[in-house]
């Protein structure tokens, strides 16, 4: 199978100077993702403003790597749903989300060659800074506890983890596939885990525990021997606070795991009344109640903290199926380019991103968080970008 669908094959030489200010704005892009929504978001239009500013000037067509056809599908099953929904200018509205879905092909035009490590080094760094200010938060202004945990600089301490949790993904590979330029990933990975730690989300533990699981099994399986003896030492070190948190994530009686089980039936209760399209994107948490059994916890809940549930609830079987079906081609995708390169610290980022997402996507609706998923969608495109030999720009710094 092709790594891409290509759209054209003349590519006249666009100007330089509109093609260095479209990588520096993806890189501050990149670096605003972890910083703030905002900034990122401003710098992320104007990227693809210029981005297809450059494809006019070289009258060519966008291309985009295998996994962005069950991608692009995905987001017409959502606008299907939306049409169907309980509330289709609500759904419609809140399906602006696919917009974000542009990243893959203006990562994989931009990000060739050599430029897409440049770009993991922006996410391991900006990453460790993030990480800084989250563990200042947590030990100097007092965001200890489950009312208040460290955030970073973004504006909710679920968003900050899984980014973070994406960020010690970057940094993992590196360390454990890098050939060079380790030391860095070394010096900066306690501070990530620490970090992520002192959050107290146990779907980011779960999903940062499983990718560097991962990583360690692709490198030789005997050193996943590894991971529980870390998990081990942070239950030892860690405050009694976060140690409480660790093991209240096998307590049925815990009133977060309770709710959970209310949750699958309350999903359920949806799938069944309206399998093919769902309730409608964003509908979930309006239409929540009606289906609420007794025993749950709260009286709503904005999502259902489970990926696959909310996608079915909201979207139905059919937008369920499609997403697999992304999930499972980005996976083998990733998998091929990880056997077949010399340098696999791109492709084993990306593949402990999908790996991490899953795992934490079965407590946490992370695919529906827009700084999540801009940089999930990133990490995962730039194997494929740089593995590109169709453009000049793959021997370019």
């Amino acid at each position: 199978m092709t790594l891409a669908t290509t759209m054209s094959a003349s590519e006249p030489h666009a100007t330089p100077t509109l093609e260095r200010v479209t990588v520096a704005l993806l890189l501050g892009f990149v670096a605003a993702l972890q910083v703030s929504i905002a900034v990122a978001q401003i710098l992320l239009a104007v990227m693809l403003v210029c981005w297809v500013a450059l494809h006019v000037r070289q009258r060519t067509r966008p291309s985009a790597p295998v996994f962005f056809l069950p991608l692009a599908a995905y987001g017409a099953a959502t606008l299907v749903s939306s049409a169907f929904s309980v509330d289709p200018r609500g759904s419609f509205m809140d399906s602006r989300q696919l917009l974000l879905f542009a990243i893959v092909p203006a990562v994989y035009d931009l990000a060739q060659g050599r430029r897409a490590s440049t770009i993991v080094d922006v996410i391991v760094s900006v990453g460790a800074a993030s990480a800084a200010f989250g563990i200042i938060q947590y030990g100097v202004l007092h965001y200890d506890n489950l009312g208040q945990r460290p955030q970073g600089a973004l504006t909710h301490y679920m968003t900050y983890s899984g980014v973070l949790m994406l960020a010690i993904c970057a940094a993992a590979a590196r360390l454990v596939f890098g050939s060079r330029d380790r030391v860095w990933p070394a010096l900066v990975m306690p501070a990530l885990v620490v970090a992520l730690t002192l959050t107290f989300t146990r779907n980011a533990w779960i999903g940062a525990c499983a990718a560097i699981g991962l990583l360690l099994a692709l490198k030789d399986f005997r050193l996943t021997a590894v991971l529980p003896a870390i998990v081990a030492v942070l239950f030892v070190v860690a405050p009694e606070g976060i140690v409480g948190r660790m093991t209240s994530t096998f307590d049925a009686q815990d009133p977060a795991n309770q709710d959970r089980l209310a949750m699958v039936e309350i999903g359920g209760r949806m799938v069944r009344d309206r399998p093919l399209t769902g309730v409608g994107p964003s509908m979930v948490s309006r239409e929540y109640e009606t289906y609420r059994p007794d025993y749950a916890v709260n009286e709503t809940n904005p999502h259902l903290h489970n990926v696959p549930l909310q996608i079915a609830a909201e979207r139905g079987l059919p937008a369920l199926a499609i997403w697999g079906w992304f999930i499972v081609g980005l996976a083998l995708a990733l998998f091929r380019l990880f056997r077949r390169e010399r340098d696999r610290v791109l492709a084993a980022a990306a593949l402990a991103a999908v790996t991490a997402m899953l795992a934490a996507g079965m407590f946490e609706y992370n695919f529906g968080d827009s700084e999540f998923l801009m940089l999930f969608l990133v990490l995962v495109t730039l194997p494929f970008a740089a593995a590109r030999t169709d453009g000049a720009a793959a021997d370019r710094a």
